[in-house]
């Protein structure tokens, strides 16, 4: 009986160190491992490459960046006690699902994957997202996490991004593209008309009827009067005009590369005789998320501060198109291009080419406040920086005191350039810093201690 009894003990005991031998060990670091907040930059990287390629206009660029970066977010939040979701605080996002209580997660994990998963759905080059997904994923797997919690990530990413894609689709994108194109009813001398080489048809004529992200209406901020409209010689508007005449006329070399160097024109066309080709390049707004990228990396962030700047740098990109925009075809103002050709000079052309849209307020300078404001809310006002943004267009890096001094000097480009006033680009220069202001205090990421 003993001799029976010892045996059967010896054989549990074999098999329960077989059954342990062959299970396999997974790391138990691999949340600290996936806390890597490249995780992130990867992924607002990959976006900014695609929307270059898919050439999206700037301000359906910031609402890619912004809808992308808040699925990050709201994956990533869970698992953060300190921060707080963005539902309520942004207009029409109600809360969204919860992780399962008592399940382990990997909310890195959840939150590329809602970041990536979001971003195709607003691209076209779906293929490219799908490339970084296979890198990215096979990393986290490299971090031999269970498998368990593996899965129940990605699911609760995919949740996420289901959640806000739902969400995206009632801010009136869809209805904007069916609407009527922008037509020429005034004939005021005032007026804008389109310019050379392209000719092209106003854009987005439409983008104050989109649904805000943080700001009411696009009304909330008053962009100031353009400067009253005159063709007589001597008069301050015909003044102003003259001033970019002589800008070009007589530009250094610092303003010369410096309204290269924020361009930031998504589709340039080139012609040379009987050619024309497309020139691709970053759009404004993915300029400003590469600086909040630089930022992030510069102060050591963590992934859910990075992502949390992300977020905030986004919402004043889209919310400031939303203003500008909304201004812009109010006022419908002649481009400097137009107005010097007809009153000054002819023959003269802007050194960068004119957008197709009316002047009044810089578009460029209006998102420039806003994110260089949200920036210096985040990391100071003392912040100092190197943009390497465009060295991928053969323009060397350079380097910053401030964010409120790229933004100055983003504002002033677009005079260096030829293609805005003074006064366009002071007026949204200053909307932009009460927009970014008004952001930074209206969405609360931390929860009060």
């Amino acid at each position: 009986m003993k001799r029976t009894l010892f045996i059967s003990v010896f054989a549990s005991v074999i098999l329960l160190f077989s059954t342990l031998s062959g299970c396999k060990q997974y790391n138990k670091d691999y949340q600290a491992k996936a806390q890597n907040p490249e995780f992130i930059h990867k992924g607002v990287r990959r976006l900014t490459d695609i929307i270059r390629h898919d050439i999206f206009a700037p301000p359906i660029s910031a609402r890619i960046y912004a809808y992308s970066s808040i699925a990050a977010y709201e994956a990533l939040v869970p698992g953060y006690p300190e921060y707080r979701s963005l539902a309520g605080q942004l207009n029409g996002l109600q809360p969204g699902p919860k992780p399962e209580a008592g399940k382990e997660y990997c909310y890195p994990l959840a939150g590329v994957n809602a970041m990536l998963t979001m971003g195709k759905q607003l691209v076209f080059s779906e293929g490219d997202v799908q490339d970084l997904e296979e890198t990215l994923f096979k990393e986290f797997s490299d971090m031999n996490m269970p498998p368990d919690v593996y899965e129940r990530s990605m699911a609760y990413g995919d949740a996420v991004a289901k959640h806000i894609l739902a969400w995206s689709k009632k801010d009136n994108y869809a209805q904007t593209r069916s609407m009527p194109k922008y037509t020429i009813q005034s004939e005021a001398a005032s007026r804008w008309v389109p310019t050379p080489p392209m000719y092209a048809d106003a854009l987005e004529p439409h983008w104050a009827k989109i649904r805000p992200w943080v700001i009411d209406s696009p009304g909330q901020f008053t962009c100031s009067l353009p400067i009253a409209y005159s063709d007589k010689k001597g008069s301050e508007f015909y003044n102003q005009a003259l001033e970019i005449h002589d800008i070009i006329k007589n530009l250094t070399p610092w303003q010369d590369s410096t309204a290269w160097y924020w361009d930031d024109n998504p589709f340039k066309l080139e012609v040379s005789g009987h050619f024309a080709y497309g020139r691709k390049k970053i759009s404004p707004g993915g300029h400003w998320m590469n600086i909040a990228s630089h930022a992030n990396r510069k102060a050591k962030a963590d992934i859910m501060q990075s992502t949390e700047t992300y977020v905030k740098v986004a919402c004043g990109l889209v919310d400031g198109f939303i203003v500008c925009w909304d201004a812009k075809y109010k006022f419908n103002l002649i481009r400097p291009e137009s107005y010097i050709n007809k009153y000054i000079d002819p023959e003269w052309r802007p050194l960068i080419q004119t957008p197709p849209f009316p002047e009044h307020p810089s578009g460029h300078s209006t998102i420039s406040g806003a994110a260089a404001t949200i920036l210096t809310n985040i990391y100071g006002a003392d912040f100092a920086f190197s943009d390497s943004t465009e060295m991928e267009f053969g323009i060397p890096p350079r380097d910053f005191k401030s964010f409120e001094e790229a933004a100055q000097q983003a504002g002033a480009s677009r005079m260096f350039g030829g293609i805005h006033y003074l006064n366009g680009n002071l007026s949204g220069l200053k909307t932009g810093a009460e927009i970014g202001q008004y952001i930074s205090t209206k969405i609360q990421t931390r929860k009060s201690k």
